[in-house]
């Protein structure tokens, strides 16, 4: 098990994200419990690119329900359809918002959020988690992001179907 991760700080995005994701495979890989493997996954994003507030929600009936985070205190119900956590639920898909302020129906969970990319954890052809990421800063997250945020939750799930 990888208990430290081992990833410059200067390095530029793409390849921190490189250097993350089979750190946090081998994290993952050994350890059955989904929520210790949500928490570490959020630690580790967090403590890579020190994001505002990393963290996951689990679809719980019809509401997503708070998990394992990193960061400031934060919304801890969300109904379908609602903020961008909401809508990308709703939506089955990775939303990317540059400026929360312009997204009509944003949750202000903090008001230092500036920007958020939230990707959905979907298995077996439905949504059971959303990872939810927001910056302090202005259009924060890109398709590099997308792409590499999108590959995690792909591996956190067939970790969920082991």
């Amino acid at each position: 098990m990888a208990e430290e991760l081992k990833i410059d700080p200067s390095l530029d995005r793409a390849s921190a994200y490189r250097l993350l994701l089979p750190q946090v495979a081998a994290l993952i890989e050994n350890e059955p419990d989904w929520i210790a493997n949500l928490a570490n996954t959020a630690a580790a994003i967090k403590s890579t690119f020190d994001f505002l507030w990393v963290g996951f929600y689990q679809v719980i009936g019809d509401r997503l329900v708070l998990g394992p985070f990193q960061g400031p205190i934060a919304c801890t119900r969300i109904r379908k359809g609602e903020g961008v956590c909401g809508q990308a639920w709703a939506e089955r898909k990775t939303l990317c918002v540059p400026d929360v302020d312009q997204f009509p129906g944003h949750i202000a969970c903090s008001s230092e959020s500036r920007s958020e990319i939230v990707v959905p954890l979907i298995y077996e052809d439905r949504v059971i988690a959303l990872l939810d990421i927001d910056s302090s800063q202005l259009s924060d997250f890109s398709e590099i992001d997308q792409a590499y945020l999108e590959q995690l939750v792909t591996r956190l799930c067939q970790q969920y179907a082991d």
